[in-house]
């Protein structure tokens, strides 16, 4: 096995670092996590913080498997300076596309809760919940049933009008963590300069080339961002803007002679 390059040794370290200060000394995600655009607790320099703070143990175990798999080789033909550039180019770059489609998003749902508060009604609430709130729309049926049974209630109104102001107020502070959109821009850029290397993975029991491993994965995270379960807590768009901004930094690295050394 190849040893372990500086850069990457160092992002391990960093890594771990933060994780271990973040759940158990203080909480560095409380202003260092990626907020959303719309919220008032968001901050420029989020957009690099974000990358080294992670929700769980096992989120920050494949996201640095991933790192120490794939970025001593990338490392090693870049040099340091190159590889970190490319490695905060693709992190930021992923956060950019994921605040973007989250701010698109949540502009939608801040404008129907406006429109919701004007005129707040058990099919308004209906409305709300089936396009904004699907996940939650089940259990929220008896509330639904009552304030429908008593639309001029004005406690359910207030309940209403509390509750949809609380969710969008949920959805815009819900912090992003993670390594993933430059470890994601990392296997891009594995799978486009060694598209044919066979790769061995634990739950495909056949070696699969990197172009079609990247291609499937690439795809399945598109589908899954597409798709948008409420419960699904993974940011989808970031891996997606991970892999672009990787795709194109290289297609750009491809027509310039650039020197990092």
């Amino acid at each position: 096995m190849l040893a372990i390059t500086p850069t990457v040794r160092n992002l391990l370290i960093l890594n771990i670092l933060f994780y271990l200060v973040d759940s158990s000394v203080m909480n560095l995600s409380e202003d260092f996590a990626l907020r959303s655009l719309l919220s008032p607790h968001f901050h420029i320099f989020q957009f690099v913080t974000y990358m080294f703070l992670h929700g769980s143990l096992g989120h920050l175990f494949s996201n640095m498997f991933g790192l120490f798999m794939f970025g001593p080789l990338l490392e090693r033909m870049w040099g340091q300076k190159k590889f970190l550039f490319f490695y905060f180019f693709t992190g930021i770059g992923a956060g950019l596309l994921f605040s973007g489609i989250d701010y698109y998003e949540n502009s939608q749902v801040r404008h129907a809760v406006e429109i919701f508060t004007q005129n707040p009604t058990p099919d308004g609430l209906a409305e709300f919940m089936s396009q904004h709130a699907k996940g939650i729309y089940e259990s929220s049926l008896d509330f639904l049933n009552k304030f429908e049974g008593n639309p001029t209630n004005t406690s359910y109104i207030q309940d209403s009008v509390n509750f949809v102001n609380a969710y969008y107020e949920r959805l815009i502070n819900t912090p992003m963590v993670g390594a993933s959109g430059a470890i994601f821009g990392i296997l891009m850029a594995f799978g486009l300069l060694f598209p044919n290397t066979e790769l061995f993975l634990l739950f495909v029991p056949f070696p699969i080339k990197a172009k079609y491993f990247v291609a499937f994965y690439g795809l399945y995270e598109l589908y899954s961002g597409i798709q948008n379960a409420q419960s699904d807590n993974v940011a989808h768009f970031a891996h997606i803007g991970g892999m672009l901004f990787a795709y194109i930094l290289l297609r750009y690295w491809g027509t310039q002679k650039t020197n990092f050394y």
